[in-house]
C-alpha cells in the first residue's frame, strides 16, 4: 500500500498544504518515509490523515468559490468500529463546510472495505448541505453493496456514469460540472 499515491496532476493547480483554508494548511510530507498504517500496511506519505485509524483521505482540489471539493480515500471504512464517519464529518468535512463547500466528490478506488452502522452522520451531514450533495465515484460493487445495506444511498449518490467515469482525464473544473450534470438529471 505503501506505493499508491493520492493523485497528483492537479497539484500545480492546488495543494491543500498551501490553502489557508484548508484543514491540512502548513503540512509537511517527507517524500520517503512511511509513518501511517492501515493494521500493518504503510502507507505513502502524501496522504493525510484526519484521526481514523483504518481511512485516510487527500483533498486534491477545493474551489471556494463554485463550492465544491474532490477528495480522494484510501483504506477501510469503518463506521462500526471506528465511527469513521463521524471523525470524518466533524473534524474534516464540517472545516470545508465551514468555508462554504457543499458540493463533495469522493472518489473511492482505493477503499477495500465498509463496514456500516448507523446512518445518523450521514443524514446529518446531508441536511447541513442546502442544496448540496456528496456524490462517490469509483467505489468497488461490493463497498457499494455495503453501503446500500447501511442505507448511505440515501444521502450520497454512487453508480451508473458515476462509477465508469474517467476522472482522471478531467481537470478538477470539468469533473465538477460533469458529475453536477449527470447529478441533476438524476434529480429531474
Amino acid at each position: 500500500m505503501h506505493e499508491l499515491e493520492p493523485y497528483f496532476n492537479w497539484r500545480h493547480l492546488y495543494t491543500a498544504e498551501e490553502d489557508p483554508r484548508s484543514p491540512f494548511y502548513g503540512r509537511e510530507y517527507s517524500e520517503f518515509e512511511c509513518t501511517n498504517t492501515i493494521y500493518n500496511y504503510y502507507l505513502h506519505p502524501q496522504w493525510d490523515e484526519f484521526g481514523s485509524q483504518t481511512l485516510y483521505l487527500k483533498l486534491l482540489f477545493c474551489d471556494y468559490e463554485e463550492k465544491y471539493a474532490i477528495i480522494e480515500l484510501i483504506g477501510e471504512w469503518n463506521d462500526l468500529l471506528y465511527n469513521d464517519i463521524m471523525i470524518l464529518k466533524r473534524d474534516f468535512m464540517e472545516l470545508l463546510m465551514s468555508e462554504g463547500i457543499q458540493y463533495f466528490i469522493l472518489i473511492g478506488e482505493n477503499v477495500l472495505n465498509f463496514h456500516g452502522d448507523d446512518d445518523s452522520y450521514y443524514e446529518e451531514w446531508f441536511e447541513e448541505l442546502d442544496e448540496g450533495w456528496i456524490a462517490m465515484l469509483d467505489f468497488r460493487p461490493h463497498v457499494q453493496a455495503e453501503m446500500k445495506r447501511a442505507r448511505v444511498d440515501w444521502y450520497c449518490v454512487w453508480g451508473g456514469e458515476l462509477d465508469d467515469l474517467p476522472w482522471r482525464t478531467f481537470s478538477p473544473s470539468q469533473l465538477y460540472l460533469k458529475v453536477a450534470g449527470i447529478l441533476n438529471r438524476r434529480l429531474n
